[in-house]
């Protein structure tokens, strides 16, 4: 397998967000890292699979202290938590950081073949067994791969806010895809950071930790949330618009 000459790819918002992504991951676990500055601190959702360093790519705009938080337990969205001093996360989610207790294979043959063939139903191409198309450096060893372990800072839960001085995000429980799922809400400029509640494709509610149920009644609550942009975990962000046909149209599939 070929070495790949930049392993994320990177781009700049209109509202000042900076969104990396692994393109050489395959899309169900090509996890979106969101940096946002603030005045006093800086905001980093998520971290990606954790083949590279998340840290490293951001390095030239972490010039200040830095919250990171992980909207869920996942692996492909915690695999460089260890990297960030200040690291946050649900309760639920916390408690399998150390050691991490999630699977967490680079190959679809790790997984149980009905979680492969769900993932196929609801339109992942699955062509080849290895989750990746390139390597991020000539020693990386893809059968040698785990998630680091790490302690979480602080633990978060509904209503709680994560200050960055002159920007202030609202902790939103979206659980459904995991018990731990949550987003971040900026009232002022209604912006969404949704992890996997809800993203701009096939979503996956069929892991041992989903709950269809507790799905629905999250899409029922982000259907009514005034929205006018969703930066999601997975594929491109969204309107307020989108968000509220992609909840509407879960609650009509889940009858």
């Amino acid at each position: 397998m070929r070495v790949a000459e930049r392993w994320f790819d990177r781009s700049t918002h209109d509202d000042g967000v900076t969104h990396l992504v692994e393109p050489h991951v395959h899309r169900i676990i090509r996890c979106n890292v969101w940096h946002v500055r603030g005045r006093d601190r800086d905001l980093v959702v998520d971290t990606s699979v954790g083949v590279a360093s998340v840290a490293d790519e951001l390095a030239d705009l972490l010039d200040r202290p830095v919250t990171c938080v992980a909207t869920h337990v996942h692996y492909d969205h915690v695999g460089d938590l260890h990297e960030f001093a200040d690291r946050r996360m649900h309760a639920a989610g916390a408690a399998l950081m150390n050691p991490y207790r999630e699977q967490m294979p680079l190959r679809w043959s790790s997984f149980d073949p009905e979680a492969v063939e769900a993932a196929r139903s609801i339109g992942y191409v699955v062509d080849r067994d290895e989750m990746i198309d390139a390597l991020p450096r000539e020693d990386f060893d893809i059968d040698a791969f785990h998630t680091e372990g790490t302690e979480v800072s602080a633990t978060l839960q509904e209503g709680d806010v994560v200050d960055l001085g002159d920007r202030a995000f609202e902790v939103l429980e979206l659980p459904g895809h995991t018990p731990c799922s949550i987003g971040l809400y900026e009232r002022a400029t209604e912006t969404l950071f949704s992890g996997d509640a809800v993203y701009d494709g096939p979503l996956v509610d069929f892991l041992p930790e989903s709950d269809r149920d507790v799905y629905a009644r999250t899409m029922e609550r982000l259907l009514a949330l005034p929205v006018r942009v969703v930066h999601a975990g997975h594929d491109p962000s969204f309107d307020g618009v989108r968000l509220r046909e992609l909840a509407a149209g879960y609650l009509q599939r889940a009858g």
